[in-house]
C-alpha cells in the first residue's frame, strides 16, 4: 500500500510539473483574422519535443480569456485558470494549443456578464465573426513548421461553444466549401446555446463534432441543444453529445465554487477524458 501511495504520489508530481511548465511558456502571438481586417491576439501553448504536432484552437467563452481579477492587465500573466489549465492540458498531451482572444482586438478584453446577450456588440458576434477568427487560427496553426496542417481541432466554452457550431457547419463563414482536409478536422463545443439564428433548420457539420451539455444549465437551455444534436444527425451529421446531469454551466472552472458541486466536478473530470479520447481519434496520423 505504501509503495503504491509513492507511486501515485511521484505521478501526481510529475503531472503538476508538465502543467506548471505548459502554464508558464503560453507565448503570445499575433496573426490576422479571416476577416482581412483584425489582427488578433492569441495565447500558444507548445508541447515538449521536436516534429510536427496535432494542434487545437481554443475559443473562450463570453467572460473572455482573462481572469476577472486581471484588473486592466490583459496578456498571458492574467488568462484564467480555467483556460491556462486546459492549455497545459493539451500541451502535455503533445498538442500544440491556440487560445484565441476575439475581444481584445475589437476593444472588449473583459468580456460581458451573464445575461448580457441581447446587448452584445454586432462586432464580436459569434455567428457573424468569431467563426473568422476561429479560421484565422487555423490559417496561423498551419504556417507553423511545429503543427501538422492536416491535424487541427477546434474547441470552444460557452458562446466559444457556440462559435464552434457555426465554425463547422458546412456553410460555415470564413471558409468557402469547408471540408476535414480544407477546415478543422473535429470540432468540440462545452455547454453551448443552440438556439442560434445561424443553426436553424439544415444544419449539418462538415466534420465530426462533439456537444457536452449541462444537464443543469442556468444560462442556456440543455433541451434544445439536445433537439439540435438529434436534428443535425438526421441531416446526416456526424455529431455526438453528452448532457451531464445536474451540472452547471462552466462546470469545468476550477474555482471552488464551481468544483464543490459534485456534479461539476464529476463532468470536468468526465469532459477531459472524452475530449482527450475524441480529439486522439479525430486528429491521429493518418
Amino acid at each position: 500500500m505504501r509503495a503504491t501511495l509513492v507511486v501515485f504520489t511521484l505521478l501526481a508530481a510529475a503531472v503538476a510539473a508538465v502543467s506548471a511548465r505548459a502554464n508558464a511558456d503560453a507565448e503570445t502571438v499575433h496573426f490576422p483574422s479571416e476577416d482581412g481586417k483584425t489582427k488578433l491576439v492569441g495565447y500558444l501553448f507548445r508541447p515538449s519535443g521536436g516534429g510536427r504536432h496535432a494542434a487545437v484552437v481554443l475559443l473562450h467563452g463570453r467572460a473572455g480569456p482573462y481572469s476577472s481579477l486581471a484588473n486592466g492587465k490583459y496578456g498571458a500573466s492574467t488568462l484564467s485558470k480555467r483556460h491556462k489549465e486546459w492549455g497545459a492540458f493539451w500541451a502535455s498531451r503533445g498538442y500544440v494549443a491556440l487560445l484565441v482572444d476575439s475581444f481584445g482586438p475589437r476593444g472588449y478584453a473583459g468580456g460581458f456578464g451573464r445575461g448580457s446577450y441581447s446587448e452584445r456588440p454586432a462586432e464580436v458576434s459569434e455567428q457573424t465573426v468569431r467563426p473568422f477568427d476561429a479560421y484565422g487560427g487555423l490559417r496561423y496553426l498551419r504556417s507553423r513548421p511545429d503543427v501538422d496542417p492536416a491535424r487541427v481541432g477546434v474547441q470552444g466554452w460557452s458562446n466559444g461553444g457556440m462559435t464552434v457550431l457555426v465554425t463547422m457547419s458546412d456553410k460555415a463563414p470564413g471558409i468557402s466549401s469547408p471540408t476535414p482536409a480544407t477546415g478543422f478536422r473535429a470540432g468540440l463545443a462545452l455547454y453551448p446555446g443552440c438556439g442560434m439564428d445561424a443553426v436553424k433548420g439544415e444544419y449539418r457539420p462538415y466534420a465530426p463534432l462533439t456537444m457536452l451539455i449541462a444537464g443543469a444549465d442556468e444560462e442556456v437551455s440543455p433541451q434544445i441543444c439536445e433537439k439540435f444534436a438529434k436534428r443535425a444527425k438526421e441531416n446526416g451529421g456526424e455529431i455526438h453529445w453528452h448532457v451531464y446531469p445536474g451540472a452547471e454551466h462552466n462546470f469545468d472552472d476550477p474555482g471552488k465554487k464551481k468544483q464543490s458541486v459534485a456534479a461539476n466536478e464529476e463532468a470536468t473530470r468526465d469532459a477531459m477524458r472524452r475530449a482527450e479520447k475524441f480529439f486522439g481519434e479525430q486528429l491521429a496520423a493518418r
